[in-house]
Parts: structure tokens; C-alpha cells; sequence
């Protein structure tokens, strides 16, 4: 009769951790963690500590309002020590998804999203324009480049793929007239090394 062997016994699962209480201690240390990982908005960065906050509110009969107050004064400290700024923020998240062949309008959006104000969205906008002569037809090269769109393609499939790849740069945000331009280009090398789009390599 083989010999009969006792199964392992099955581990024990670790009882999940609720939600923490929001005390303005662990409300610093969330917040303070998250800055060392990741860039953001002063407004990105509240909507994850209000969420804390209402966590530890429905777990543990937290006072909502008064966590919302400590978020507030939290936030502001934050900024008066410079360790959130929402100017820096939109300036190098702009620079960052335009090198990734992102539109001013999609920028406008993608900062809108984090909360970034109008005038920062602007001034980030505005910064980049005066780094590189024409952000948009910069990006959309570099966008056109990377998916190999238009004078990046093979000649014999150019013509017969030329609406689908206006298309693709209309949903990157890119306006026709300037898609047109990139997608129709004789010669691109000579576009990127134009002052619009030779300084973003």
C-alpha cells in the first residue's frame, strides 16, 4: 500500500488592512510618499487625500470635515515649501507627452484632467512655443515618425493609406490643415530640421 502523506496545510490568508485613519500624521506621510514617486498638481494630489479622508470617515467615524480642513492647510504648507508646483507641473508634464507626439489641444486636456489651472495650462503651453517654433507640427512629426504615417511609409502604400493616417493624427488632436501638411510632405527630414519641428529631437 503506498504510503499516505499529510497535505501542507494551506496557508492563511492575512485578513485584509482597512482604511486607515486620516490623521493629519498619516495624512503628511501619504502625501509626502506620493511627491517621491510622482510628479502632480496641487489639486491631484487633494482629490487622493480626500479620498483617504472619506475612506476613513465611513470606516472609522472620522470627522469629514475636519480631514478636509487638515487636506486644505496640508496642501498649502506643501506649496509655501515648493513641493508642489503647479506651474513646474504643467511646464514639464507639457514638455514630457509633447515629446510623445501629443497636440497643445491634448495637452490642454491631459493637464486639465490633473487639475492644472487655466493660467498654468497657458503659461505651460506658452513656454513651450518659445522653446520650439511650432509645437504642433513638432509633435505631429515625431507622432507621424513613430506610427510611420505618411512620408514615413513605404511609396507604394502612401496613397492608398493617406485617410486613414489624416485620421489617426486628427484623433491626437492635430487640426486637418496641419495633418494635411505633415501627412502630404514631400520631403519630412527637411520639415524636422525646419525651425518648427529640428529642436524637439
Amino acid at each position: 500500500m503506498p504510503a499516505q502523506f499529510d497535505s501542507p496545510p494551506a496557508k492563511a490568508r492575512r485578513p485584509r488592512r482597512g482604511p486607515r485613519k486620516a490623521t493629519a500624521d498619516y495624512l503628511r506621510n501619504s502625501a509626502l510618499h506620493y511627491l517621491e514617486r510622482y510628479a502632480t498638481s496641487s489639486a491631484h494630489l487633494r482629490r487622493l487625500l480626500m479620498v483617504k479622508v472619506a475612506r476613513s470617515a465611513a470606516a472609522h467615524e472620522t470627522d469629514a470635515e475636519a480631514g478636509a480642513a487638515e487636506v486644505e492647510a496640508l496642501i498649502r504648507r506643501l506649496e509655501g515649501q515648493g513641493l508642489l508646483d503647479d506651474e513646474q507641473f504643467a511646464q514639464a508634464r507639457a514638455r514630457t507627452l509633447h515629446r510623445r507626439g501629443n497636440s497643445a489641444r491634448a495637452i490642454r486636456g491631459a493637464l486639465a484632467e490633473k487639475g492644472v489651472g487655466s493660467e498654468a495650462i497657458e503659461a505651460a503651453l506658452q513656454a513651450l512655443a518659445e522653446e520650439i517654433g511650432e509645437p504642433d507640427l513638432a509633435a505631429a512629426l515625431r507622432y507621424a515618425r513613430r506610427r510611420s504615417l505618411g512620408p514615413y511609409r513605404a511609396a507604394p502604400a502612401r496613397a492608398e493609406m493617406r485617410e486613414k493616417d489624416l485620421a489617426a493624427l486628427g484623433r491626437r488632436g492635430f487640426g486637418y490643415d496641419l495633418a494635411r501638411r505633415v501627412i502630404d510632405a514631400q520631403d519630412a527630414e527637411e520639415m524636422e530640421a525646419s525651425d518648427g519641428a529640428g529642436r524637439v529631437r
